[in-house]
């Protein structure tokens, strides 16, 4: 089958030294190989978030499963946690602590928005919230919200910060000991670029403490307290790791910093701006509120002609994979994903396989405006 450029919201493609390892022979899950490289991915991973201090968790399994350890490992019984929903994946994280009997209120703001820091301010007055979470991309949406006002806010108080970036972390600055961020989820497969896995989180020091001081959870594998040990040496044993999976992190860890975090960050927010520039010359505009749009993704809303499942079928057919849309959005947009190690020339790829969908729908537009857009953001 000819491959096809990956640009939905993730996973995204995978450059071919990632491929490289996970094509490495499998090894022993506590043998020297794992007891090196494990220990390098959580080093690097701290990096990445800007955590000096605390733990780095790498565990089988995927974002959601992030989610659920985040909270889990923070959130008391009888405490109360705040949720900030700027779409459908802070919901779903408010739907996952009310699985386990936690009480989860929700702060949402219309989707295409954020909520705005002011409001969650007046939320937290009088009120006595533990534990606030915020989502810090949301992949239906392509919302970014204001993360580092968030944490402003909650340094005055006591709470637990958690910040879901499953869809920014790796492409988008996170600080964690700076902000005051205590604690990150993600996942391989967005930013880091590597095939779908890994549930991923740090804890800052005084998150850890929070844990250590908390009564059994009604879980067992996600007790971030069982898996501790393994992560300090990983010759233990607790559950059996994804061992190429880990010895792909690694790799794209180190494709992370070898770029340089700010270079990756800004790389990130050009080519947002490229493929956006090309994708309004060729008549398109997008969902999400201009202030709010993510370096990660983008919610492209369907101009009048074009039809949803049709379109996403030829641009499939030209060689690229985009996403529709998830729930009140289904068949109004469609999901582009522009994260990880994503090329200049991918870019005009994408462009000119839109231009080439486009042409046989009928679509009236300029031709080549979509690569001659992109590159005047590109500069090649």
């Amino acid at each position: 089958m000819k491959e096809k450029l990956l640009l939905i919201p993730g996973p995204s493609p995978v450059h071919p030294r990632i491929i490289h390892s996970l094509a490495l022979p499998t090894v022993s899950h506590v043998g020297p190989e794992m007891v090196e490289e494990l220990p390098k991915a959580l080093e690097n991973l701290r990096k990445i978030v800007f955590c000096e201090r605390g733990e780095a968790f790498i565990i089988a399994g995927a974002g959601t499963l992030a989610m659920e350890m985040a909270l889990l490992n923070t959130v008391a019984p009888g405490e109360k946690a705040l949720i900030l929903s700027q779409g459908y994946f802070g919901s779903r994280m408010a739907e996952i602590g009310r699985v386990f009997g936690l009480d989860c209120e929700l702060l949402e703001s219309p989707w295409g928005t954020a909520v705005a820091p002011e409001e969650l301010e007046k939320k937290l007055a009088g009120s006595d919230f533990r534990v606030v979470a915020a989502t810090h991309v949301d992949t239906a949406t392509g919302t970014c919200a204001p993360i580092r006002d968030y944490a402003e806010i909650l340094k005055k108080r006591e709470a637990v910060f958690i910040v879901d970036g499953v869809c920014a972390t790796g492409g988008i600055e996170e600080r964690m000991d700076d902000w005051g961020i205590d604690v990150v989820l993600t996942a391989a497969q967005k930013c880091f670029g590597v095939p779908p896995g890994l549930a991923i989180l740090v804890l800052s020091e005084r998150a850890m403490e929070k844990r250590k001081k908390m009564p059994p959870l009604p879980a067992y594998y996600s007790d971030l307290l069982r898996w501790l040990p393994i992560m300090k040496d990983p010759a233990k044993y607790f559950s059996t790791p994804c061992v190429n999976e880990v010895r792909a992190f690694t790799e794209s860890t180190l494709i992370i910093l070898e770029e340089g975090l700010e270079n990756r960050f800004v790389r990130h927010a050009k080519m947002a701006r490229a493929l956006r520039s090309g994708l309004e010359a060729l008549g398109f505009t997008f969902f999400t509120q201009k202030e709010f749009l993510a370096a990660t993704l983008s919610v492209i809303n369907y101009p009048s002609g074009v039809e949803d499942k049709r379109f996403r079928s030829l641009y499939y057919e030209n060689g690229v994979v985009v996403a529709g849309g998830l729930a009140q959005t289904a068949g109004k947009v469609f999901r582009m994903g522009h994260m990880g190690n994503l090329s200049p020339s991918q870019v005009y790829f994408a462009l000119d396989a839109l231009e080439q969908s486009l042409k046989t729908i009928g679509f009236d537009f300029s031709q080549g405006a979509g690569r001659r857009a992109a590159r005047e953001i590109l500069g090649d």
